[in-house]
């Protein structure tokens, strides 16, 4: 007996016994192949998570992109690696190490550097892998084999190369500047991790006493509390109303410091007074500004966000308490003009929610413009191009404005800076420890203590993993890798990081290769780019189309929607939503609507083995015959013998065509969208039904065997088409078609299907078109008349075109029976003037149903029918009218009571259309 599906589908059931069988059996592992190699090549870097990280619905967005293209290559006969890994995250997997220790009673720098270290490698070990397993429940079909993280040993040695490297070309350097200082982090942060967000706040107005005047200069400022550290206050060279204090100076209140004016552009005459104070310790516009004029840099705050000893008695107050000190003294003292409302932008730390304090540090930076020239070239000049197309002149922008890049940070964890100092000052940069001091000779050296960017290592990821600085196989074959689907949130922070660092470190490193890359990809002028195309995927919003959050309370937990309808159908929901440009509005009916596609497939393919196993059980690939179709990459072994079979196969070779080309260009609606509407519409709904009367009890066997082998062969078919995006579903349903004896050990091995224009049968589709739209009017007909589904109805038919009319005479039964009709009546004249008739361009069709009725009950009851309606049209006009509901009311109700006031409209004229028929 062959094997059976069970009755129910369950998805829990099929897909975590899958998602182990392709881990454990290493299914789509990659050997470095030798050299000889002669397949297209598609390599996909996944973006590493955080180590700290847990699946959230971006990721499921992304993974589910990824994986679909991966197993499309693969299936298509492409050498697929798909790169798997997580990063290190510096400051969030200390911050959750702390919060650990903070639990104990415990602090890190109690504990030292090294034991903390320890500590931090001990809590990856525990709870660092859970993204990775949630990952494997997803039916990521990476190469577990290759799995990195961004702090093994390999990968540090390669991030301490390229910051030797770079020192010694002088891309490196160490400087005081203003960076953004996170206090409760303790470390800089660099300006793509500062989130900004506007407040309420106060713009306060502060006299400065100018010496040997009766004057005072007015300044505006946000934050009175940096005034401590002025050193100047400037004005605009071409502002009049200041030309006479030049070379003047004023004294500080508060501190009674005198400090000069300087003319600056840094003052804008139209704005607030004119005037602005100078704090070059910190401000980053003022600390350029200082610069320019040589003004001495005065720190007041510290890491902390603590007044320090140079803010005289305001010295140990928080900044803010601070502030309100300063503001009361300023007021006492008679220096407090005013104050007023103001809005102002503030900036956050991306991590911890901490409010950012520009700071005077001192940090390694890397001299970016060099590296950036080339980055910006190789996507201007099209060597790499970035899908949709607006994200490219983004990036472009971006790219022209760039500025030296902070890379230290003031942690522990991470790689640390391959620097050591010496007590005479030197500073020695070195691939190793060095034994002494090259300009003392003191052994006294201290490595230093920051760390690298955790950005600054995963910038490196598409060769670092792949073996370099040595010259490798893997990199002959794999690099540049292929295409990068990201978030556009990372765009900047990982994306032009690594196409600079990329073009910088792989010009003329890697072997000549005579592999090929994937069609419309590659033969660029050079080979030192990461990757030839990046795909930004859109955000994941609620129902309502709101961004998700914690404070919103909108946040959706993937794994919640996959215990509930199943990976599978999650991950065609976010398929069949994902235009490219267009955020996807997530909602949980439509991944319902999905979990009954799947059990409307499981259904058929129950329905295709029972009439197989009674037919002629051979027919089974496993059980005896064999089928190419897995090699061919088309249907095998469909005899198109009936009008249905010429127009199933056709049908799905051109869904098969547009399929391939939508995700070619990473059109994953239409491409979800086209296999939903053949697997559903067309192969069960329509095809099936039509076999139906060949595979009854009593019809000829050889008519039913190729009923049979029809439906097999299409059914394997569209299951490798539907693959990529269901994986789970397809394998369980592949195994059995070939009775668990497949040719291969997975459908993802299987080929993918190709469109065969020799299969292609424009006449059958029309044909088949004409038929559909007969029976679906005759079936619309019948629904308005309430006809009994049981009772069948006669109908009469007016064509006009002789071969229309022989096309329904030889598929008579088929109309009949799919329309329960009880017989078909040519006639001779149009029935579009018929009541009731349906009207097209082809046919006119008119279904004979007298359904008796109580006339003037009917009339009653349609009449209140019709009041109601014009009562709810005539709510409806006063709620639209109404200037103060419409300036109050949420616009998702205000176009609900819009779309409703538009279907009573239709309403209202079905019924008096009704309402005239009965006069």
């Amino acid at each position: 007996m062959a094997h059976e599906l069970p009755k129910a589908y369950e998805p829990g059931a099929i897909e975590t016994r899958w998602a182990d069988f392709w881990v454990k059996e290493k299914l789509f592992s990659v050997p470095t192949p030798p050299p000889g190699e002669t397949r297209p090549v598609f390599t996909l870097l996944l973006p590493p998570p955080n180590v700290t990280g847990r699946l959230h619905m971006g990721h499921m967005l992304n993974h589910t992109q990824m994986d679909i293209i991966v197993r499309w290559h693969r299936m298509r006969g492409f050498l697929t690696l798909w790169l798997p890994g997580t990063d290190h995250a510096g400051i969030a997997t200390q911050m959750m190490v702390e919060r650990q220790l903070a639990s104990e009673g415990k602090k890190r720098r109690d504990m030292g550097r090294e034991a903390f270290i320890e500590r931090v490698w001990e809590w990856k070990k525990l709870y660092g892998g859970a993204i990775l397993e949630q990952m494997k429940r997803l039916g990521d079909s990476v190469d577990w084999d290759r799995e990195y993280f961004t702090m093994d040993e390999n990968l540090s040695r390669a991030v301490c190369e390229v910051f030797v490297r770079l020192y010694e070309e002088g891309l490196i350097y160490r400087g005081k500047y203003i960076v953004n200082w996170c206090p409760r982090c303790g470390t800089a942060i660099s300006d793509l991790e500062v989130k900004h967000e506007e407040i309420a706040g106060k713009l306060y107005e502060i006299r400065y006493p100018v010496i040997a005047t009766n004057e005072f200069i007015t300044v505006a400022t946000t934050r009175p509390e940096t005034m401590l550290g002025d050193t100047a206050v400037a004005v605009n060279e071409k502002d009049e109303r200041y030309k006479h204090l030049h070379g003047k100076k004023v004294l500080l209140p508060l501190m009674n410091r005198e400090i000069p004016i300087i003319t600056d552009d840094l003052a804008i005459p139209e704005f607030g007074t004119g005037v602005v104070k100078v704090t070059p310790a910190h401000d980053p516009n003022d600390f350029e500004a200082g610069l320019r004029h040589n003004l001495p840099q005065i720190e007041v705050i510290d890491d902390q966000a603590h007044m320090n000893q140079n803010a005289g008695p305001y010295a140990g107050l928080d900044r803010y308490e601070a502030r309100k000190r300063v503001l009361e003294d300023l007021r006492q003292q008679g220096f407090l003009v005013g104050e007023k409302d103001y809005t102002i932008s503030i900036g956050k730390c991306d991590r911890c929610g901490t409010v950012v304090e520009p700071r005077l540090s001192t940090q390694w930076f890397i001299k970016i413009a060099p590296l950036a020239e080339r980055a910006t070239e190789a996507v201007e000049n099209g060597e790499i191009t970035i899908v949709p197309e607006n994200y490219k002149q983004i990036y472009l922008n971006w790219m022209h404005n760039i500025h030296d890049w902070c890379i230290s940070r003031q942690l522990w964890w991470g790689h640390r800076i391959p620097a050591w100092h010496c007590s005479c000052g030197e500073i020695i940069v070195a691939r190793e420890a060095p034994a002494k001091c090259a300009k003392c000779g003191s052994s006294e050296l201290t490595q230093d203590t920051d760390v690298l960017d955790t950005w600054f290592s995963s910038g490196l990821l598409p060769f670092t993993t792949l073996g370099w600085p040595e010259k490798t196989r893997d990199q002959e074959v794999f690099y540049p890798t292929t295409l990068l689907i990201t978030a556009y949130e990372i765009l900047f922070f990982w994306v032009a990081r690594m196409i600079m660092f990329g073009c910088h470190f792989m010009q003329g490193h890697r072997q000549d290769s005579k592999l090929k890359l994937a069609s419309g990809w590659g033969d660029k002028k050079d080979d030192s780019v990461p990757f030839h195309q990046v795909y930004i995927h859109a955000l994941v919003r609620d129902a309502e189309r709101q961004k998700m959050s914690k404070t919103k309370g909108n946040v959706i937990d993937p794994l919640d929607i996959i215990e509930r309808f199943g990976t599978d159908a999650t991950r065609f929901t976010f398929a069949a939503m994902a235009a490219p440009g267009t955020d996807i509005a997530f909602s949980e009916s439509r991944t319902e609507g999905y979990r009954n596609f799947a059990n409307k497939i499981w259904n058929a393919a129950r329905f295709m083995f029972m009439n197989i196993d009674r037919v002629e059980p051979g027919l089974r690939p496993g059980t005896g015959s064999d089928t190419q179709s897995h090699v061919s990459g088309g249907v095998t072994g469909v005899e198109a013998v009936t009008l249905e079979d010429r127009w199933i196969l056709s049908r799905f070779n051109r869904v098969t065509k547009n399929v391939n080309d939508a995700l070619q260009t990473y059109r994953f609606h239409e491409a979800a969208n086209q296999i939903y509407d053949f697997f559903w519409g067309e192969f069960c709904d329509w095809y099936i039904e039509l076999i139906k009367p060949r595979l009854l009890e009593g019809a000829e066997q050889s008519s039913a065997r190729v009923a049979c082998a029809n439906l097999l062969g299409t059914f394997e078919a569209a299951l490798r088409l539907l693959h990529p995006v269901m994986p789970f579903i397809t394998e369980e349903i592949w195994h059995a078609i070939y009775d668990g004896k497949p040719p291969l050990q997975s459908i993802a091995l299987a080929a993918y299907p190709q469109a065969d224009d020799t299969q292609l049968d424009a006449a059958a589709e029309t044909e088949m078109a004409i038929l559909q739209d007969l029976i679906v009017s005759v079936r619309n007909s019948r629904a308005e008349l309430k006809v009994e589904p049981k009772v069948k109805v006669p109908i009469q038919v007016f064509v006009q075109e002789p071969e229309i009319r022989k096309l329904i005479e030889q598929n008579q039964g088929s109309v009949e029976r799919l329309a329960s009709v009880e017989k078909i009546e040519f006639v001779e004249k149009s029935l579009a003037k018929l009541s009731g008739a349906r009207h097209t361009a082809r046919f006119d069709v008119h279904v004979i149903y007298e359904r008796k009725i109580d006339v003037a009950a009917e009339r009653e009851r349609l009449k209140k029918e019709l009041e109601q309606i014009e009562k709810e049209i005539a709510n409806g006009q006063r709620q639209l009218s109404n200037e103060q509901f419409l300036a109050k009311a949420p616009a998702k109700v205000v176009e609900g009571i819009r779309t409703r006031a538009h279907e009573l409209q239709i309403l209202r004229e079905k019924v008096k259309s009704k309402l005239d028929e009965l006069k």
